[in-house]
C-alpha cells in the first residue's frame, strides 16, 4: 500500500512539473519584448479606439507564440552546448531534462498550428511573422555563428515587431521609427553579446571567439548614440509634443548602461528591465507621458 501511494504521489507531481517545464521552455518572461508591437498603436494615437487595441493585442499574442516557437527550436539545437554551460544546464528545461524532445516537438507543432490559424485572422501580420520565423530558423541553423550578422538578426526581430504592429492597424511605419527602433535594438543586441563574452568567455557561444570587448563596446556606443539622435529627430519633426520625453529616453540609456557595467546585467535585456526598479519606472513614465501628450495633454 505504501509503495502504491508513493508511486501515485510521484505521478501526481510529475505532471505539473512537466507542464511548468514546457512553460519555461516558451520563456514567457521574454514576451516583454513583444510590447514593441504596440509602438505604432501608441504613436498613431489609436490607443483610444477599442478595435485598434484589440487588433494590436492580437498581433502581440501571435508574436508571443512565434517567439516561443523560435526559443524551442533554438534550445533543441543547443541542448548539448547548454548542458556544458554553467547556468543554462540548470535553467534550460531540455538541457536540465525536465522537458523531453517528444514533448518539445509536440509544443512546437502546437505553436505553429496556432500561428497558421492566426494567418486566417491577420494575414498581413502573419506575413511579417513568417519573415521573423525564417530569419530565426536561419539564425539557429548557422547564422548565429557569423559575427555582426548575428547581432543584426537579433535586432531585426524588434524592427519586425514594430512593422507587425503597424500592419495590424493598417498604418505605415515612419522612416524615423524604423531607424530609431533598429538602433535601439542593435544597442540591446550588442550589449547582450558583450555581457555573454565578459561573464562566460568564448566558450558559451562559438561566435564570441570572433569578438572582443572593445569592438562590441564601440558597436554599443554607436548604436545608443544613433537611437538617441534619431528618436530626438523623430519627435522634433513628427511629434513635437513629445520633446519632453527625450530626457526620459536619455536617462533610460544611461541607467541601462549602469546596470550593465556596475550590476552585471544586460545579458538578458528583459531581466535587466524587470529587476531594476529605476528602469521599470522610467519605461512606464515614458509610456504614460507619450500617451498623455498624444491624447492632447498639455
Amino acid at each position: 500500500m505504501k509503495s502504491k501511494a508513493l508511486n501515485h504521489s510521484v505521478v501526481t507531481f510529475s505532471i505539473p512539473q512537466r507542464l511548468a517545464g514546457l512553460m519555461v521552455l516558451m520563456r514567457p518572461r521574454q514576451w516583454v519584448k513583444n510590447v514593441f508591437v504596440l509602438a505604432p498603436l501608441l504613436f498613431t494615437g489609436m490607443f483610444a479606439q477599442s478595435s485598434a487595441v484589440k487588433q494590436a493585442l492580437l498581433s502581440m499574442l501571435l508574436f508571443c507564440m512565434a517567439s516561443s516557437a523560435t526559443y524551442v527550436v533554438n534550445d533543441w539545437r543547443d541542448i548539448e552546448r547548454d548542458r556544458r554551460h554553467p547556468t543554462k544546464r540548470h535553467k534550460r528545461p531540455m538541457a536540465a531534462g525536465s522537458v523531453t524532445r517528444p514533448a518539445a516537438a509536440a509544443l512546437l507543432v502546437t505553436l505553429y498550428a496556432l500561428l497558421a490559424l492566426g494567418a486566417l485572422v491577420q494575414p498581413k501580420v502573419m506575413s511579417v511573422i513568417a519573415i521573423y520565423i525564417v530569419l530565426n530558423l536561419a539564425y539557429s541553423f548557422g547564422l548565429k555563428h557569423q559575427p555582426v550578422v548575428d547581432i543584426f538578426i537579433i535586432a531585426s526581430g524588434f524592427v519586425l515587431r514594430v512593422i507587425a504592429g503597424a500592419m495590424a492597424l493598417s498604418v505605415p511605419v515612419s522612416s524615423w521609427m524604423f531607424v530609431t527602433t533598429l538602433c535601439l535594438a542593435l544597442y540591446l543586441a550588442a550589449v547582450k553579446r558583450r555581457q555573454e563574452l565578459a561573464r562566460s568567455g568564448t566558450g558559451s557561444r562559438e561566435v564570441l571567439q570572433k569578438y572582443s570587448l572593445g569592438l562590441i563596446d564601440r558597436y554599443a556606443e554607436m548604436s545608443a548614440t544613433g537611437a538617441l539622435v534619431f528618436y530626438s529627430l523623430f519627435v522634433m519633426s513628427a511629434h513635437t509634443e513629445l520633446i519632453v520625453t527625450i530626457p526620459l529616453v536619455l536617462f533610460g540609456i544611461f541607467r541601462y548602461w549602469y546596470v550593465v557595467e556596475q550590476k552585471g546585467g544586460g545579458e538578458s535585456p528583459t531581466d535587466a528591465l524587470l529587476t531594476d526598479w529605476q528602469l521599470m519606472i522610467t519605461g512606464m513614465a515614458w509610456v504614460v507621458l507619450c500617451a498623455w501628450r498624444l491624447a492632447g495633454g498639455s
